[in-house]
């Protein structure tokens, strides 16, 4: 009989009381903490144990090493991943337009990866795909066909082959915007996830039910200053809409195009 091998990321021990639950989340937390600091190279288990306030001793109780720890902060993200996207697509209101669920998917994956959990795995499997177990082509074959399937909801005359290429153009696209603006300077991420936003909506909206699709919605408002989209209205100045930009603080008017002819 050939005796099963636990799964690579299965604890060492499972913890059963709170107090070692407890442990083990900070240690998750504190190695995520690490890896984002000084990178998955240099991190040491005793630099985990020691942001974690923990004894080494305790840390080996319940992982046997750094990769042990990095591959239960995998399952993690694997998991809180596929329920965030499923619920995403889940709760689609196809009587909204399009554009606004693609502002909705944008915004709840900005709110995800503030975690620093699932940025660093994330990250980190583009800069050393030989460390996972779980993340792999057939995750990246069942993604794309789940977002395939979810397209064919906005258009039912979408073929399947047709859906399928464009929904992996757009998973593409989207981990090389996305792993841009994590990895890049944190005052210009918005102005990145806009530009995911109005690549998303520019690309898909064309294969998508004219019914869905307000064209209002798709001219997507971004600060003429620094791009970011994050705006709110603040009043009229010479009969135009003013907005008043939440990330560089400053105010412009709306454009129409007449104005932008003249420029």
């Amino acid at each position: 009989m050939v005796k099963s091998q636990p799964h690579p990321t299965a604890l060492r021990r499972q913890p059963k009381q709170q107090r070692s639950q407890q442990r083990v989340e900070q240690i998750l937390r504190s190695a995520a903490e690490v890896f984002v600091e000084v990178g998955y190279e240099a991190a040491t288990t005793h630099m985990i144990a020691t942001r974690a306030k923990t004894a080494i001793g305790s840390l080996y109780q319940f992982f046997p090493d750094k990769l042990a720890i990095f591959h239960a902060l995998e399952a993690r993200h694997m998991e809180n991943v596929m329920t965030l996207n499923r619920e995403l697509l889940q709760s689609a209101d196809l009587q909204r337009p399009f554009a606004e669920f693609i502002d909705r998917l944008v915004e709840a994956h900005i709110a995800y990866f503030q975690d620093p959990i699932p940025r660093v795995v994330y990250i980190q499997y583009f800069v050393a795909p030989q460390l996972f177990v779980l993340f792999d082509e057939t995750f990246n074959r069942q993604l794309i066909e789940q977002y395939a399937n979810f397209l064919r909801q906005w258009n039912p005359a979408l073929p399947i082959e047709k859906s399928e290429r464009l929904a992996e153009t757009v998973h593409q696209c989207y981990n090389a915007l996305l792993l841009q603006a994590l990895r890049g300077e944190e005052c210009k991420r918005r102005s990145r996830y806009a530009e995911l936003k109005a690549l998303l909506v520019a690309y898909l909206s064309p294969h998508v039910d004219p019914k869905f699709i307000d064209e209002k919605a798709t001219k997507v408002m971004k600060c003429h200053y620094c791009q970011s989209d994050r705006l709110s209205k603040n009043g009229h100045r010479y009969n135009k809409q003013r907005y008043l930009c939440k990330d560089c603080g400053k105010q412009f008017l709306e454009r129409t195009e007449s104005s932008l002819r003249s420029e």
